[in-house]
């Protein structure tokens, strides 16, 4: 056990220090400052924007952001449904798979424009090379930039003064893709080869087993995909088994090495934000808060996976930490990894809107599952995925100020700018939207015969096995539990459905927030002001997000996890 805390702390301290340092990058990056890659990067940029017919120093309102979003948007889509619609007619599919079916295609198309990459298929036995470079790792990083630019626009929403534009989306998402994504996305796939990830256009390998069966060993260009679907929280895998695949996590070290990516750019924007506000401080309060919530999650699903399974201990399994075994419940889980890397990485994927995994969440304990899902549920905040995580927040933050000022008897402000009615209700929008996909698509799904004949394990492990999908499609998350059949017409529309909801039904209040927010005047702070760059702002901000997702989502998670889990125990004091 000690060998891991050791390397989960090193992890921990490997982020704090990699996310000081890309935040205060990824400002400069986005203020159009020269950075160490300008030299060779700048005239690609330059490039690139020639071929857009994009000026980049003409910016937009807080709509013409939304429109350019929006129209992005619908071209990816486009053009990521047709290439798997016609893969067997392209190159790069040395194992001739068929064009993938229609209702498939748009379900995964929509999974990865969306940043879910919600796979309702193995990706070894359906996606073409071609298909995994071009359709799916190319929304990796445009969903990724995407996100990013989102919270960089409300950045500059809550940092400017009377001004009435946030910025050119254009302009922010090619930054974004050239000077951060790209350059860490080459250096890491370089790591993941050197430690035997691997990357290559071979055909499936036919082997013969030591049994005398024949086993297919599939391959591909799987470590350039493995980095940016962490890097940009995007998920999605180039195998079924995802990073339990010792192809695309190949040991210990790239295990942590995965956490790291997937917690960088979710903290360091969070310094970002304390940057171009020019009061570090405000950056470390949202961050810290971030990180409170992230290790408490931590904490409960480490404590319960290394518990164990009392039903297990029943029937004399020996669940025992010793010197040949890592003890715990190891059902569903690589013993590469164990309970607590498993654990770690289960809070970190469900607290970021990643959605990879290195273990099986349908086998983690019921709490550990509560838990998982409550990260996703309380909308990825702590630290969320690229930028969703930071807009999220300051959502909440904006709310928690309100709050704060109803105490004292004054008009709540936040970095010096009054919040007001309709900032609150913009907020409030925003956070709602959560709730009414996932408990509406939920409520749906448990009633109708089209939604209940897709669970393999009635009772409240279904209930949760559903719960935690429209969970985990409107959080953008992707990950999943098993033992749901959702490859059918009602699944992949209503899952579709809620991909949408979540990511850009969510966006419009919070870039009309951003277009308030960007037109005030920052009024002096005085003797009633409520600071917010301090420890006791940090901790409302975390009871606020608590409070939120407790009162909402409590009664279901108490017919799901919180009732399998007292079945459980209960079983286990009859015996």
């Amino acid at each position: 056990m000690l060998p891991q805390l050791i390397g989960l702390t090193v992890t921990a301290l490997a982020i704090a220090v990699g996310a000081y340092f890309v935040g205060i990058y990824m400002e400069a990056v986005f203020n159009g400052r020269r950075t160490f890659l300008s030299p060779v990067v700048r005239p690609v940029e330059r490039a690139c924007y020639w071929l857009m017919g994009v000026n980049e120093e003409q910016e937009q309102g807080w709509k013409g952001y939304l429109v350019a979003m929006f129209l992005v948007t619908a071209l990816s889509l486009l053009f990521t449904y047709v290439i798997l619609r016609v893969q067997d007619k392209l190159p790069l599919n040395p194992n001739g798979f068929a064009a993938v079916e229609p209702g498939l295609a748009w379900n995964t198309a929509v999974s990865f424009t969306t940043n879910t990459n919600w796979q309702n298929y193995g990706g070894e036995q359906t996606m073409s090379y071609l298909s995994q470079m071009l359709a799916l790792a190319f929304h990796n990083f445009l969903s990724a930039a995407t996100g990013i630019a989102l919270a960089i626009a409300l950045i500059r929403g809550l940092s400017r003064r009377s001004a009435s534009t946030i910025g050119n989306f254009y302009v922010d998402v090619t930054r974004c893709t050239l000077y951060i994504l790209l350059p860490i996305a080459i250096v890491g796939t370089l790591v993941f080869v050197s430690q035997g990830g691997i990357q290559n256009f071979n055909g499936y390998t036919a082997v013969k087993t030591l049994q005398g069966a024949t086993q297919v060993i599939a391959q591909g260009p799987v470590s350039s995909q493995e980095v940016i679907k962490d890097l940009g929280t995007n998920g999605g895998g180039f195998f079924n088994a995802n990073s339990a695949h010792p192809f695309e996590n190949p040991n210990g070290f790239t295990n942590q090495f995965t956490i790291f990516l997937f917690l960088l750019i979710p903290f360091a924007l969070a310094v970002t934000f304390g940057r171009w506000v020019g009061n570090l401080k405000q950056g470390v309060a949202v961050g810290t808060a971030m990180a409170i919530v992230l290790l408490g999650c931590v904490g409960v699903i480490a404590w319960q996976e290394q518990s164990g399974n009392p039903a297990l201990s029943a029937i004399g399994v020996d669940q025992a930490r010793s010197a040949t075994q890592s003890g715990g419940n190891m059902e569903g889980k690589s013993v590469r990894f164990g309970p607590l890397d498993t654990a770690m990485f289960a809070a970190g994927t469900t607290n970021t809107s990643t959605g990879s995994v290195d273990g099986s969440h349908d086998s983690l304990m019921p709490l550990s599952g509560l838990v998982a899902m409550v990260g996703i549920q309380l909308g990825e905040i702590t630290p969320g995925g690229v930028g969703s995580g930071l807009y999220g927040m300051l959502t909440f933050a904006i709310l928690a100020v309100f709050i704060a000022g109803l105490m004292v008897g004054r008009t709540p402000e936040y970095l010096g700018k009054k919040v007001e009615s309709r900032d609150i209700k913009y907020a409030s929008l925003a956070i709602l939207i959560l709730p009414f996909s996932i408990l509406g698509f939920t409520a749906l799904s448990v009633l109708v015969p089209a939604g209940t004949s897709a669970v393999a394990n009635p009772g409240p492990h279904g209930f949760s096995e559903i719960l935690y999908a429209f969970s985990s499609v409107t959080g953008n998350n992707g990950s999943a539990m098993a033992g749901l059949a959702a490859n059918n017409i009602y699944w992949n529309v209503t899952l579709s459905i809620a991909m949408w909801l979540g990511r850009f039904l969510f966006v419009i209040p919070v870039l009309a927030l951003a277009g308030s927010m960007v037109k005030k005047k920052v009024v002096p702070a005085s003797a009633g002001t409520f600071p917010t760059d301090t420890p006791l702002f940090t901790g409302l901000l975390v009871g606020v997000v608590l409070i939120v997702g407790a009162l909402t989502f409590f009664p279901a998670l108490a017919l799901g996890p919180g009732l399998e889990h007292l079945q459980l125990f209960a079983g286990q004091l009859a015996h």
